[in-house]
């Protein structure tokens, strides 16, 4: 029996494999920054700030299949904290799961368009007092629902190499510490491609 099942994990670990090589995987790492619209009021005793600026570090995996869809997955964080109205330190952590339609623009370049939902999770820092000389700090999460959206382009620059400028969109609904539930992320990855499909991709068009 245990011969058996060892050779049950060995076939089904080559079906694996050989399922996974017949597909896509794009994994990317790159940085981006925030922006958000002003706010159109001055008259509340206490307005939230915007979400934007910064240095955002990004990681991403994408699983694309033969018939132009996939699925990705990112996650990115702000590297420095950021000030909540001259007073907290803060950090913004964003992440989401996405379906992924892809197309082929050119021999080297490729577009993908996505849609799906995560989360923005707040990381609010204090310092307080304790019995350490140089203190204790403390930090307090808020988590909410983010709609996602975004597009890229990829150009694989070389071989399996690619460079991805691309463009997010989260719709936050309880986005209540700032004063947009609209926030846009704009940056760049630079990533790398393993499975066949790229091969195609990254051909020199034909000469005539």
């Amino acid at each position: 029996m245990r011969r058996f099942a060892r050779l049950r994990l060995i076939c089904g670990f080559v079906l694996f494999v050989s399922f996974a090589q017949a597909q896509q995987l794009d994994v990317a790492a790159g940085g981006s920054t925030t922006w958000t619209t002003e706010a159109n009021t001055a008259s509340q005793t206490f307005l939230p700030p915007p979400l934007k600026g910064g240095l955002y570090p990004s990681f991403s995996l994408q699983y694309l299949l033969p018939n132009h869809f996939g699925i990705n997955a990112e996650g990115s964080f702000r590297f420095n904290e950021g000030l909540y109205n001259d007073y907290q330190f803060f950090r913004p952590v964003f992440y989401d799961v996405n379906g992924v339609y892809t197309r082929k623009l050119t021999a080297k370049a490729r577009g993908d368009l996505m849609a799906g939902i995560g989360g923005e999770t707040l990381i609010f820092y204090e310092n307080v007092g304790c019995g350490n000389p140089t203190g204790c700090r403390l930090y307090t999460n808020s988590t909410h629902f983010v709609l996602h959206f975004s597009a890229d382009v990829r150009y694989y620059a070389w071989r399996k190499l690619f460079i991805r400028p691309e463009f997010h969109y989260s719709y936050i609904p309880d986005n209540f510490q700032f004063h947009s539930n609209h926030v846009f992320r704009y940056g760049a990855s630079v990533g790398y491609s393993f499975g066949p499909r790229t091969k195609a991709a990254a051909k020199s068009p034909p000469k005539n």
